[in-house]
């Protein structure tokens, strides 16, 4: 037998995303859920909005986790926590937003220690310190919201699932967003995904009132044969949830996004697209959308997703990152 490892999580409860009651659920699931999970672990949840004093914690824990180096998910001031000497560990946000949120300032005010997120370590150091330590752990899919999923054959083949943001395609708007709203628009971050709105086969699906309109988001995939992910600078969740959800992943792997670290393989586990071949991709398929090939990378894209790059994989990752730091 050995000691579990004691984890003291500060969180702010008003946070949405850690609520379980927002359309995304991939943070709450991942803490609230796939954590205490873990054998290795022993989880304590202290939600606290303004004030936490961490003195409670001395002698107690082994580590503190946080959800994020922002007080949009950790409470504005955790007391005590520089005469503590536990190790502090935070999920860090979209790293290019470290500047504008003024992130980078709660790194000493939490005393953090390392952060992880899905990101690449690459994409992390773009925007923050070389000296600050960070950890890829590919976390998000819960493994129970992608067990039944409909067959290949009885979805819609005809049509190219594409959900989320987008920008809007005219002139005006992306002059606009350019000039006063530049490098945070939907156009700069999913320029790909915008264009192929553009597509008569591609069809788009948003959400009203904070909700997808087919009840929930794997349902959603799996109505579909195929489905986009692309984003411009790295990849998201939304990667490895429509390969969980056993759709043909047209992804956008690139030099920019630097997506191969996520692990899939082109033409074997996913197609890649990209600015100049996504139609010729498309069409490739659609001219034979029941080619017994696309149904396989489906399925082999699925089958590495459920086992590799699960919440409980993640949770993995996480424990021997707090096991090097005890």
């Amino acid at each position: 037998m050995f000691d579990k490892i004691k984890v003291a999580f500060i969180y702010k409860p008003s946070n949405p995303f850690l609520t379980g009651k927002h359309f995304d659920n991939t943070t709450y699931d991942f803490f609230m859920k796939a954590l205490p999970r873990n054998e290795s672990l022993e989880i304590s949840y202290f939600p606290a909005e303004k004030h936490f004093d961490t003195n409670q914690l001395k002698d107690k824990f082994d580590i503190i986790l946080l959800p994020a180096n922002h007080n949009s998910a950790t409470p504005d001031v955790l007391h005590g926590i520089d005469n503590l000497k536990i190790p502090v560990i935070s999920r860090v946000g979209d790293p290019h937003d470290a500047l504008r949120t003024k992130k980078i300032p709660f790194h000493e005010k939490y005393n953090i220690d390392y952060y992880f997120n899905f990101m690449s370590d690459y994409y992390f150091h773009k925007f923050y310190p070389k000296d600050f330590k960070y950890k890829t752990i590919i976390f998000g899919l819960e493994l129970p919201l992608y067990q039944n999923v409909k067959n290949f054959k009885d979805r819609i083949k005809n049509k190219i699932l594409n959900s989320g943001a987008v920008g809007k395609s005219s002139i005006k708007s992306r002059v606009t967003n350019k000039i006063l709203n530049p490098k945070r628009s939907s156009w700069y971050f999913y320029k790909l995904r915008s264009i192929c709105n553009d597509l008569s086969y591609v069809e788009h699906t948003g959400m009203i009132k904070q909700k997808y309109t087919n009840n929930n988001y794997p349902e959603l995939l799996s109505k579909y044969r195929s489905a986009i992910a692309a984003t411009t600078f790295y990849p998201t969740i939304k990667y490895w949830e429509i390969s969980a959800a056993g759709c043909l992943p047209f992804m956008e792997v690139t030099d920019i996004n630097k997506g191969k670290y996520l692990g899939y393989e082109d033409n074997k586990t996913a197609i890649f697209i990209n600015e100049k071949n996504y139609k010729n991709k498309f069409e490739e398929y659609l001219s034979n959308p029941d080619d017994k090939r696309w149904q396989n990378i489906a399925e082999k894209s699925r089958k590495y997703t459920l086992t590799e790059l699960n919440n409980d994989k993640a949770t993995e990752s996480l424990t021997k990152l707090m096991k090097s730091l005890i």
